[in-house]
């Protein structure tokens, strides 16, 4: 073959690649002409009988010199990528997306915001009594943290576990919450719960195992307050955001996302804190996004490098469980705080209000007590 031959046949060839360029682009500006009625229509984006049908007329209409597997992989790479950019136009449709909202969300409570400079949010993982909610109160308040979590209904793995004190907890967040100035946040697990609940905190946090409860989401949106949703732990983040579009779409954009870990094969913590998630969805959504440390480590000793690591990469806070007795406390002992650990999680973390009297970790009504050991008088009977 002379040079000249061969230099007309790569030509050719060039001609055809930019005509097949040509008409991939208007396949894609087609593809999202469907995109936009599929929408309109409460269409899937993806439907896999018409990728298949798809599919069998190109072989029925092959004639070579290609393969039929070939045609379909080729193809099926076309079909992928035209999904790919309808998934991509619905992700900037979301109304939690960045792309609707370019300034980052703050939810004020009263002389206090999440959202705006980083907060710490504290707590039990369950309310076990008034004694043990005021000191941990207290003890807050004594820090200048202005953000309270406790549990009173508590899904646990065993149905044998302590469940929490249900509406007596509520009633105990509330009444401490008021006593100290406090922000509560406590967890509601069952849309027949989201009224009650409501009535008595100011935030209702939607845990991990509920994230995709679609019902429970739109109950909590509903309601007007501030939502805390925890993040699934097989959850992707395309999930997640798609989770809190449930409670954005019932005209309640008060939504802060809590990454708490993911489970992986790592058996050394209890989860693995997926600390990529924060600058991704710092970027892609216009929400607030917290860490919760204790329910990513499971364990004591690493969670100040975690928080660390946390508002090093964009945060607006920390979630962090304490409490006076860890040792006897109902669920979760081994990663909860007592106040003297979490005096010092917060002096790793340079937190400005660290550096306070240790005589006030304590209500007034309970130092004495417990520097006795008197850890019944603190707590009341359960």
């Amino acid at each position: 073959m002379s040079s000249t031959r061969l230099t007309e046949l790569r030509q050719q060839i060039s001609n055809v690649n930019l005509a097949l360029l040509d008409l991939l682009s208007e396949r894609g500006r087609l593809v999202m002409q469907v995109f936009e009625e599929k929408q309109r229509a409460n269409i899937p984006i993806y439907v896999p009988e018409r990728e298949q049908e798809l599919l069998n007329e190109l072989i029925a209409h092959n004639t070579g010199p290609f393969s039929n597997d070939t045609i379909r992989y080729l193809f099926h790479e076309i079909l992928r990528a035209s999904t790919d950019i309808m998934e991509a136009q619905q992700s900037k449709c979301l109304q939690v997306s960045r792309a609707t909202h370019a300034e980052d969300l703050v939810i004020p409570f009263a002389d206090v915001a999440l959202g705006a400079a980083p907060s710490i949010i504290a707590g039990p993982c369950a309310i076990e009594s008034e004694g043990q909610l005021d000191a941990v109160g207290a003890c807050l308040r004594r820090h200048g943290i202005r953000f309270l979590r406790g549990g009173a209904f508590k899904p646990r793995t065993s149905p044998y576990a302590f469940q929490g004190l249900g509406k007596l907890g509520l009633e105990l967040m509330k009444e401490i919450g008021q006593r100290h100035g406090l922000v509560t946040i406590s967890e509601v697990t069952d849309t027949r719960l989201v009224e009650l609940v409501a009535e008595h905190v100011d935030v209702l946090q939607i845990g991990s195992r509920n994230m995709f409860n679609y019902d429970l989401l739109m109950e909590a949106g509903k309601t007007g307050k501030p939502v805390l949703l925890k993040r699934g732990l097989c959850a992707t983040i395309e999930e997640y955001l798609q989770a809190a579009e449930y409670v954005v779409l019932q005209g309640n954009r008060q939504v802060v996302l809590c990454e708490r870990g993911i489970r992986t094969y790592e058996r050394s913590t209890r989860n693995t804190l997926d600390i990529s998630s924060v600058p991704l969805l710092r970027q892609m959504s216009y929400l607030p996004v917290i860490v919760d440390v204790s329910h990513a480590a499971g364990r004591k000793d690493i969670l100040a490098p975690l928080g660390r690591a946390a508002l090093a990469a964009g945060a607006n806070g920390l979630m962090v469980e304490i409490h006076p007795f860890p040792a006897t406390a109902r669920s979760d002992s081994r990663q909860q705080l007592d106040f003297t650990e979490f005096e010092a999680f917060l002096k790793e973390l340079a937190w400005p209000w660290a550096a306070v009297d240790s005589d006030l970790l304590f209500p007034a009504h309970a130092v004495n007590v417990i520097e006795k050991g008197r850890r019944d008088e603190v707590f009341g009977s359960l």
